[in-house]
Formats: structure tokens, C-alpha cells, sequence
């Protein structure tokens, strides 16, 4: 794909994502795969409201290529993801509000307790504490890149990966309403689980 039109698609769903309160303020950031580089939002960028030049190309040890002097902070959390799962071809690391809840309650969302969200993710792990932007960070999160699309960061937020961006942002989106539903349903007592059968029945239907 063009890169330009890789700029377009990811300014479209920054605000997208920004309009529905899933990447609040100036936090998180956006790439997707290019060849054998890695177009990145620039540091101190806000997802929701994205500009051509805030954009940096890099490679898969994290140099700077062109555009934006100042990629991400978190590049290196991108470049393992894309690393370790030739499949993933978009990534998004937001700091979605429910979904942050859990990641700053120490609380993985491996409750069986909706169909879809066995079917698309399985579980979301809880990847322990690293320093934003640190090799530690790094290191802690990408243990999970290899079994899970979707992995939250403990105090951190949300990270998740798409073979292609629409699949990335609605995989966000279906995370961010399971978090708010399981919180819901602590309010209301509790959530009813799924049995091993009920399990094993919605495992099968993924082929």
C-alpha cells in the first residue's frame, strides 16, 4: 500500500478512536507494517487528532528512516510485536478507559463469560509492569505477542494487532465494550461463566 494512503487510513481511525473516547489526550500511538519498515506515530502525538507530518518511518532495529525526526517512544514495543507475528500487520497501543481500569487494577480479562470475546481473543493477559518505553516493557509484554492479538499492560494500558487496520481498531473496540460489560456486571453482583462445555462448544467454531 501506498504510504501516503497508510497515513490516511491511520488518521481515519485515530479520530475514530478518538471520537469514541478510546485514546484519550496525548497517549498511546499507531503503526502499521511497511515493507520492511515500520510507518509509527510520531512522539507527543494525539491518535485522535493525527497530521501528515506527525508520522516517522523506521526500520526493524528502530533508526529513524524519514519523515517525523521523533518516532514513538514506544517503537520497540512495535517492532517486537511485528517480529514475532508476520500475520500482524497494524498495531494499536491505546489507553482506553475501561480497558485501562483493568490494566491499573492488576486484572487480566480471562473470565469466560461472553461467546464473542472467547471466539476473537480467547483471554487478555495481563503483561506485568515496565517502565513506559523501556527494553522492560518490551520484554514483559511481548511474552504474550506469539499466543494473543490483545494484551493489557499492567498501570499501562492496552495493546492489540490486526492483519489489517479495520481488524486491529474493532478487535479495540470489542475489548474496550468487554471491559465496561465485566465492569458492569460486578455492580450487579457478579458475572455468570460459561461452563468448560459452553467453552470447548465456542473454541470449536474458530476452525
Amino acid at each position: 500500500m501506498d504510504i501516503e494512503q497508510l497515513k490516511k487510513d491511520l488518521i481515519y481511525y485515530g479520530k475514530l478512536a478518538g471520537d469514541k473516547n478510546l485514546t484519550p489526550g496525548i497517549s498511546g500511538n499507531m503503526s502499521a507494517r511497511y515493507g520492511d519498515k515500520i510507518l509509527i506515530t510520531s512522539s507527543g502525538s494525539a491518535n485522535g487528532f493525527l497530521s501528515d507530518d506527525e508520522f516517522s518511518l523506521i526500520d526493524f532495529d528502530g533508526n529513524f528512516v524519514e519523515g517525523n525526526i521523533k518516532p514513538s517512544s514506544e517503537k520497540m514495543l512495535h517492532v517486537k510485536f511485528y517480529q514475532m507475528r508476520p500475520d500482524v500487520n497494524f498495531i494499536l497501543h491505546m489507553h482506553s478507559p475501561c480497558l485501562s481500569s483493568f490494566a491499573a487494577a492488576g486484572i487480566a480479562l480471562d473470565e469466560p463469560v461472553m461467546p464473542e470475546n472467547l471466539f476473537y481473543f480467547g483471554q487478555i493477559p495481563l503483561a506485568e509492569y515496565g517502565l513506559p518505553s523501556s527494553k522492560d516493557l518490551v520484554d514483559k509484554t511481548s511474552q504474550y505477542f506469539d499466543r494473543y492479538d490483545a494484551v493489557l499492560m499492567a498501570n499501562h494500558g492496552f495493546v492489540v494487532g490486526g492483519k489489517t487496520l479495520k481488524e486491529a481498531y474493532l478487535k479495540l473496540e470489542l475489548a474496550e465494550s468487554y471491559a465496561q460489560v465485566i465492569i458492569n456486571t460486578k455492580i450487579l453482583g457478579g458475572p455468570a461463566l460459561l461452563n468448560q462445555k459452553q467453552i470447548e462448544e465456542i473454541y470449536a467454531l474458530r476452525g
